[in-house]
């Protein structure tokens, strides 16, 4: 068996993202003056692609963009990452996605996405591309794109002998087509608690959901945020990964962040416990960084 072309391919979505920095979240029918605004590329897939690459992972993406100014941004911010987007598609009739964000003075955020092109991403192209690029160690699949290409991507995976990584974000319904194809789980507090019907609030909550966490992969990562995260690892006890104090500036694509690292740490050869703690420290050094300083992430800040 030749040896595969990439440590990792992320196959998902690609999003120019608006985000704009305010002391509170409007109501309805209320005007918030906020204190600047700024774009980002993103997307968790684009993320997720960017951040593997950055942690030295040989990285392509597959993903769909529109003919427009975002795409064009979107694609050259993959590239100045290291990113391959030699199978990111330009869609010739829906325009590229995009989503707005508002993050708050403590750096947490809430967003809208509209995914545009990034729903039309063919399920019968990924045999295709997959075979194209020289296939992977590892891919990352996230639930921004549709479940059949989710599905579609995770077969051809498996059956190159890749380990699949599901970040089951936005929160939905997964169906037992994927999961079964599924090496590792990642998910949230909302995204633990949908998937176990257990209340995840805490370090305690996320132990007592992992057993049914368990049942749904082979390893499970449930990430808590300043709480830290807990992994369990297929035939092993459960463990806690404490955070790493850090002055947050925003926690936007801090879980993107860790995703993309543990997928190039695993890639690499490191278990499923090593990739975590690593990626968890890499991701507390994300979330205090000046947002927008530098180039990382194509970021453009305005101050009001």
């Amino acid at each position: 068996m030749s040896m595969p072309a990439f440590d990792v391919i992320v196959c998902g979505s690609l999003h120019l993202d608006i985000m704009v920095y305010s002391p509170s979240l409007p109501r309805p029918d209320e005007t918030v003056p906020g204190t600047r605004w700024g774009q980002q590329c993103g997307g968790k897939g684009g993320n997720q692609a960017a951040m593997s690459a950055r942690a030295g992972a040989r990285t392509a993406m597959i993903g769909r963009i529109g003919a427009d100014d975002f795409g064009t941004r979107l694609v050259g911010n993959l590239k100045a990452a290291g990113v391959d987007a030699s199978a990111v598609l330009v869609d010739p009739t829906h325009g590229s996605g995009m989503s707005a964000a508002i993050v708050l003075d403590d750096g947490d955020y809430g967003a809208v996405i509209v995914s545009g092109a990034n729903l039309l991403i063919p399920p019968d192209s990924l045999e295709r591309q997959w075979r194209e690029l020289g296939g992977a160690r590892a891919l990352v699949l996230q639930n921004e794109i549709p479940e059949a290409v989710n599905i579609a991507a995770a077969k051809v995976a498996r059956d190159a002998g890749a380990i699949v990584i599901l970040n089951a974000a936005p929160a939905r319904a997964t169906p037992a087509e994927l999961l079964d194809r599924v090496d590792v789980l990642v998910v949230n507090r909302v995204e633990a608690e949908m998937f176990s019907g257990t209340k995840v609030a805490d370090r305690d909550g996320a132990m007592e959901a992992l057993p049914k966490l368990a049942k749904t992969a082979r390893g499970v990562v449930v990430t808590l945020g300043g709480d830290g995260l807990v992994v369990q690892a297929a035939s092993e006890a459960p463990l806690w990964i404490a955070p790493k104090p850090v002055k947050v500036v925003s926690t936007h694509g801090a879980g993107d962040c860790f995703v993309g690292t543990l997928a190039a740490r695993m890639a690499k050869g490191d278990s499923l416990l090593q990739a975590a703690d690593f990626a968890n420290v890499v991701a507390a050094n994300f979330v205090g960084r000046v947002e927008g300083e530098g180039t990382e992430n194509g970021s453009q800040v305005i101050e009001s």
